[in-house]
């Protein structure tokens, strides 16, 4: 199984231009992910997805393969298809490039099921929501799966209703990670339709997916991401990492 992960890498960010190539703890944030994605011993390729030149010279020093993409596509998941659409691959992996702390063992894992599971479309994680803070949050979105861990929703509400107090540990939904992996040709398929009406209310192109009738397991996983999203999310990063540094010596 040939598997390709493509990092999307635009330029243009309304809330942090030139976020890719922005300081965190001493290197670009998108040095972080390329590194982290080098290492996984289940991607046959890595591809950085970008719009912008200093970032196609600056991929091309990691030691991986750039495709410039048009600036004007919708949305990630198009322009990982632009840069897979000549590549050979089985399984097609849109790894976040704002999420410095991403472990290659998360994308090991994203793409487990699809070894004995040929039925599957997609898969995605998702780990225990830990507090009432960030079952309420609509910044955090959340997903309740079937007894055999496929999707079922995601919102970015608290799902399901609760006519009782919530307590934890909040077993009926979990804290989603936005990581995807697509099988190519239905990668193809949900980039061919155009935005639907739940994906535009809530802002989550995964429910494109589900109208469509996919399959999206949904792993498990213990974990705490922190993305960069804004210029004041470096200082987060950077105070975990140095967290990390200073536990492990």
């Amino acid at each position: 199984m040939r598997v390709v992960g493509v990092i999307p890498a635009r330029y243009s960010s309304t809330r942090f231009p030139g976020k890719p190539m922005a300081i965190v703890a001493g290197k670009p944030l998108l040095q972080w992910v390329v590194e982290t994605c080098q290492k996984s011993p289940s991607l046959s390729e890595v591809i950085v997805a970008t719009d912008h030149g200093e970032i196609f010279e600056f991929a091309e020093k990691l030691g991986v393969k750039v495709i410039m993409t048009a600036p004007e596509l919708p949305s990630g998941s198009d322009r990982v298809y632009a840069a897979i659409l000549n590549e050979r691959a089985d399984v097609v992996i849109n790894i976040q490039g704002d999420e410095p702390l991403l472990e290659s063992s998360l994308l090991d894992q994203l793409i487990a099921p699809f070894k004995n599971e040929g039925h599957l479309q997609m898969s995605t994680l998702a780990t225990p929501i830990k507090s009432l803070e960030e079952l309420n949050s609509t910044n955090v979105v959340k997903v309740v799966t079937a007894k055999n861990g496929d999707a079922l929703y995601f919102s970015r509400f608290p799902m399901p209703y609760s006519r009782l107090d919530a307590e934890p540990p909040y077993a009926a939904c979990s804290k989603h990670i936005g990581l995807y992996a697509y099988r190519k040709g239905f990668l193809a398929e949900f980039c061919r339709h155009p935005p639907v009406a739940m994906e535009v209310s809530e802002s989550l192109e995964q429910l494109r997916a589900l109208y469509l009738g996919a399959t999206i397991r949904v792993v498990s996983v213990d974990c705490e991401l922190q993305g960069v999203d804004t210029p004041e999310d470096v200082s987060k990063v950077e105070s975990i990492l140095a967290k990390k540094g200073s536990h492990g010596s």
